[in-house]
């Protein structure tokens, strides 16, 4: 902001240019972390939600059949319940208990007016992974359009949009990506902008003269001042993770991962949910304490140990009645590459005390009793 400060694609002095050249920065990081070829095949928005609400209404119209899976978060779900309302079919095919999806049973699903998959890449409950390969092979050869949600795998997973069949790549830019709030973006495969509307239209600093929105990417969906702070914070992120590499970064964390599972399913009453398998899902862990709400474990473990966590039902109410923990929810710890060992093993010990409290507070109630 103090040395440069202006708006990118809307003047020919400097400074608007060298804003422009860090939006052109971060798309070709980003082109080289998922494998696309054009980074200007990556349009940005605020955050993924809002890709995500691009993505489907860009795509959907009435008499249209979409396909997604128990284990959405509600970017995904709300778009599509609203899209109900005006023809939409939407068929949410269910996953196991533990949040896996069997890819066979997305393509019993489809039919001759299915014009769109969705699915999550990892959960954002029990970081369960997805089968994006298989599922994306099958919409390709069903000519159905693959969009995919990223938000908790851009950056701490490999993904190739090409060697994944993906179609739409939703994500953000506060997570794994190290970038701040306020940022994200979605890749559109090349020729379906043809299919796609904007979300919205007006200035994009290109063919001004004319009233039509650009038909051309990125500057089809990206009207208005752009978030130029938030991209340069964004790329400064994803050049860090190319620097570190995603397997570097994917093997520190999924042994951290692995420490929780198998600290907190030692711990007596706790529950543990998903796969319990730091090989199929990301640096997330769900757990309840017997006796007590997630919203008291929350509390206890910020108050009394200064750890964070975040209690219910995660913007994400359809995983926890697949996963079973509807409508209390569970409480969510997530790793990440700067977490130590030793703040792995301080959040165990706190757990364990909290847990062996609610044990002998339920032994008295019953005892009383």
């Amino acid at each position: 902001m103090r040395n440069i400060g202006a708006n990118p694609g809307r003047s020919g002095h400097r400074l608007s240019i060298e804003a422009g050249r860090i939006l052109l920065d971060a798309r070709e990081a980003l082109a080289e972390l998922f494998g696309i070829d054009d980074p200007l095949r990556i349009c940005f928005t605020r955050n993924a939600t809002e890709a995500l609400n691009l993505a489907i209404y860009g795509t959907l119209q009435a008499s249209d059949h979409c396909i997604t899976s128990g284990m959405e978060h509600n970017s995904v779900m709300r778009p599509l319940r609203a899209l109900e309302r005006t023809g939409v079919e939407v068929t949410v095919v269910p996953c196991s208990p533990q949040g896996e999806l069997d890819p066979r049973a997305i393509e019993k699903a489809i039919k001759k007016k299915t014009r769109l998959i969705v699915t999550t890449h990892a959960s954002n409950v029990v970081g369960t992974l997805m089968p994006i390969s298989e599922i994306g092979k099958i919409a390709g050869e069903h000519g159905v359009f693959f969009c995919i949600d990223a938000a908790q795998t851009a950056g701490a997973y490999p993904i190739d949009v090409k060697k994944m069949h993906i179609d739409l790549l939703a994500f953000t830019g506060h997570k794994s990506l190290y970038g701040p709030q306020g940022i994200g973006g979605l890749y559109i495969r090349e020729g379906l902008e043809a299919d796609l509307e904007p979300l919205t239209r007006g200035g994009t600093g290109s063919r001004s003269e004319f009233q039509e929105q650009p038909d051309f990417l990125p500057d089809k969906y990206e009207s208005g001042t752009p978030n130029t702070v938030g991209v340069a914070g964004l790329g400064a992120g994803v050049r860090f993770i190319l620097a570190q590499g995603v397997a570097r970064i994917r093997a520190k964390e999924q042994g951290l991962t692995r420490m929780l599972i198998e600290g907190l399913g030692s711990i007596p009453g706790t529950s543990v949910y998903g796969s319990r398998d730091a090989a199929r899902q990301v640096a997330i862990c769900s757990f309840n304490v017997a006796g007590l709400t997630p919203s008291e474990i929350t509390m206890q473990l910020d108050e009394e140990y200064a750890i964070m966590s975040r209690p219910g039902l995660h913007c994400a109410p359809a995983a926890h009645q697949t996963i079973g923990t509807f409508p209390q929810g569970t409480v969510r710890l997530s790793a990440g590459y700067f977490t130590t060992e030793a703040e792995i093993a301080a959040a165990l010990e706190a757990v364990t005390k909290i847990a062996a409290r609610s044990r002998k507070g339920g032994a008295a109630h019953a005892k009383g009793c």
